[in-house]
């Protein structure tokens, strides 16, 4: 059956307790395509915290397919696995900022295929946290009305129109929108300044033992387990609808001459950072955790690192991947 008849099919299959937007190809859907002309910007960068294939049964390791590359820029060119209660914090060239609707866009794999029930998807879904200064984040109120008695196995559909502030609700090439205006009120966050956004796999078990919950405590199932290497949220890219263009042409022209060696570096090894005198600098583990934090007073910064990993140092926003080993 052609894509376009599964999805019309949709149509007439909704449940009468849908509460939100509906899957792609459906009248009142929110999902953006990869191409519309409302995105002016995708994701410059991403750190990894890898979950686990089965978090039931960790000796079969971690999720594996794709890395930090496949992240940055369009959708379509790839996803990244986060693996179950896996992580990936992303960044980018300017920051996002409160407009009209929807602020910006994350874009899965999702899919329909005849051996899924009529009105469902193989969706899975991450919780989505931002920050205006990479130390505390802020989570979308998420819900989930899917019905937690009995575990979605690992082929089986949800419903689209059963979960909201979610991210994979929608097909591949098609991004969950997120409006940052839903977060006004909370103190703390510049929602015209977003500068990390976080996404945070669900896991998808209904055993409380691994379940995660929603903004109203309702567990939120989703296909589980799925102990392969490309186990979670599948992550493709993060567009930009609404950038905050206050960053001058005098810093962005000064901050390309910004040289960090050596890099890779060695635990302990001492590491010298070339930059504009006054400039913010920070330094954050694969978690996102700032580690340091200060201004540069001179032409030469030096600083080492007495673990080994991967490590996202900040200067005035405007993000570079360091490896200690």
């Amino acid at each position: 059956m052609k894509l376009a008849n599964i999805l019309g099919s949709l149509l007439f299959s909704i449940p009468c307790f849908a509460q939100f937007a509906p899957q792609v190809g459906i009248a009142g859907t929110t999902a953006i395509h990869k191409d519309s002309s409302i995105i002016i910007n995708w994701a410059k960068a991403c750190v990894l915290n890898r979950g686990w294939q089965n978090i039931a049964d960790i000796t079969l390791g971690r999720a594996q397919v794709g890395d930090e590359t496949f992240v940055p820029g369009p959708a379509g060119n790839g996803i990244v696995s986060l693996g179950d209660g896996g992580q990936a914090i992303v960044t980018f060239e300017k920051p996002i900022k409160n407009g009209i609707g929807a602020d910006f866009a994350i874009f899965e794999n999702g899919f329909i295929d005849q051996t899924l029930n009529p009105g469902t998807a193989f969706l899975e879904l991450a919780f989505v946290e931002v920050s205006s200064d990479g130390i505390h984040y802020f989570r979308f109120p998420a819900q989930s009305m899917v019905n937690s008695n009995s575990q979605i196995q690992s082929f089986e559909g949800i419903n689209a129109s059963q979960i909201d502030n979610l991210a994979g609700k929608y097909l591949a090439n098609y991004g969950t929108p997120f409006d940052l205006a839903a977060l006004d009120t909370i103190v703390g966050l510049d929602i015209d300044k977003i500068t990390h956004v976080k996404i945070i796999d669900v896991v998808g078990s209904i055993d409380t033992q691994y379940a995660r919950r929603d903004n109203n405590q309702n567990i939120v199932n989703d296909p589980w387990p799925t102990p392969f290497a490309s186990s979670g949220f599948d992550l493709d890219a993060v567009g930009v609808i609404h950038q905050n263009d206050a960053v001058g042409l005098s810093e962005t022209t000064s901050i390309n001459k910004v040289i960090i060696f050596p890099t890779p570096a060695l635990v302990g090894e001492t590491i010298t950072v070339k930059t504009k005198p006054g400039s913010n600098l920070q330094l954050a583990d694969a978690n996102g955790i700032v580690v340091m934090k200060t201004t540069a007073n001179d032409l030469l910064f030096t600083f080492s690192v007495i673990k080994a990993g991967i490590y996202f140092f900040c200067v005035d926003n405007h993000y570079y991947k360091l490896t200690i080993q």
